[in-house]
């Protein structure tokens, strides 16, 4: 038996088994950090199980795959048949899975994407005690930033998440959000990007009251 979240394409998988299967650890993705070696694991093409060696690229890729993701990028190579195989590091933790690449040439370009671990975890705990995945919301519409914007609004390179639409009725227009605000912080994390934000938003628990600090007109408000 299974269940399946479909946003961030995470599944888990029942497997009725006499005794304890073999299993590794899944690590702590958020560790991980640009030029960290790791080992992407999976049968490409069908030629048997295959090991490859690269670097962690970059983190928080949003390519645009899923609906919810903020992916681990690795030059380690994948293809066809990597995907749902594990991205490990050299402790041999579990700090992604391979899920999809980008290619020109329909095979192995060098950028390869794999979901975190950390994304995994929060997933599937939520795929076994409820059998699906809650997520919390602010109801605004965010915008991108660019180095030119972040210098108009006095902000950091690096920092906030422009709020460009707050919609009524919603947790944020209750708590007086406004266009224009730049989220600083929320729940005491701070936000680097927008996609930052929906995801430390999507994990808080629903129904509850957090702090966040915004940059509005030159000022930071609580």
């Amino acid at each position: 038996s299974w269940n399946y979240d479909p946003r961030t394409d995470i599944a888990i998988i029942r497997i009725k088994a006499d005794g304890t299967l073999p299993s590794i650890a899944l690590g702590d993705s958020d560790q991980m950090q640009v030029g960290d070696w790791v080992l992407a694991l999976g049968n490409p093409f069908n030629v048997g199980t295959t090991v490859t060696a690269g670097i962690i690229s970059a983190t928080g890729r949003g390519p645009g795959i899923n609906e919810r993701e903020s992916y681990l990028q690795t030059d380690a190579a994948i293809n066809p048949g990597n995907s749902g195989g594990p991205l490990v590091n050299l402790n041999g933790d579990v700090i992604g899975i391979n899920t999809a690449i980008s290619t020109r040439s329909g095979g192995y370009d060098g950028i390869g994407f794999a979901i975190p671990a950390n994304m995994v975890r929060w997933v599937a705990d939520q795929l076994i005690a409820n059998g699906r995945v809650e997520r919390s919301y602010l109801g605004v519409k965010l915008q991108p930033m660019n180095t030119e914007l972040r210098e108009q609004m006095g902000v950091a390179n690096g920092q906030g998440a422009l709020v460009n639409e707050v919609f009524p009725d919603t947790p944020a227009a209750k708590a007086g959000l406004q266009a224009g605000d730049v989220v600083l912080s929320f729940a005491g994390t701070p936000v680097k990007d927008q996609s930052e934000l929906v995801d430390v938003i999507e994990r808080s628990a629903p129904g509850k009251s957090y702090p966040a600090v915004v940059m509005r007109a030159g000022a930071e408000k609580t």
